[in-house]
């Protein structure tokens, strides 16, 4: 997993996580970022300084890294709980999500993947959705 540092065109400076470098510059260029703040989906990376860790050299040297952060157990805790408590509906997101907002199929816990204008009209048209700050491990059934 890799955190990037992000802002959009409208200023706003958020971060995110991605599967890789690869899986970051893969949903940019299909159109599935947007800004966590606006929306918008003119999304780039920020300058941020690197995290470095150094390798263990012998049994002597204690790992410089033993435990998750609090973050990455907060977003693997979140994650949990999501794919537990949730159904995984893939690229048919947006479709669910207004189906159930004017009625028209039960409602209940989903997610799934949005391009950017797709999570915009849904959030202009007073449906409820928010990012995810990680990437799903399944497919839709």
């Amino acid at each position: 997993m890799i955190q990037y540092a992000l802002r959009c065109d409208q200023g706003h400076d958020f971060d995110s996580w991605f599967q890789s470098a690869a899986a970051f510059d893969a949903l940019k260029d299909a159109g599935h970022m947007s800004c966590a703040i606006c929306g918008s989906d003119a999304v780039d990376k920020a300058v941020m300084s690197p995290r470095v860790s150094v390798p263990t050299r012998s049994q002597d040297t204690p790992a410089l890294r033993e435990a998750e952060t609090e973050g990455e157990k907060a977003i693997a805790a979140l994650r949990r709980h999501v794919e537990e408590n949730s159904d995984y509906v893939g690229g048919r997101f947006a479709e669910e999500a207004r189906s159930m907002y004017l009625g028209q199929s039960p409602e209940r816990s989903i997610y799934g993947e949005a391009n950017a204008s797709e999570a915009k009209r849904l959030i202009e048209d007073g449906i409820p959705v928010a990012p995810l700050p990680f990437l799903p491990n399944r497919k839709a059934n």
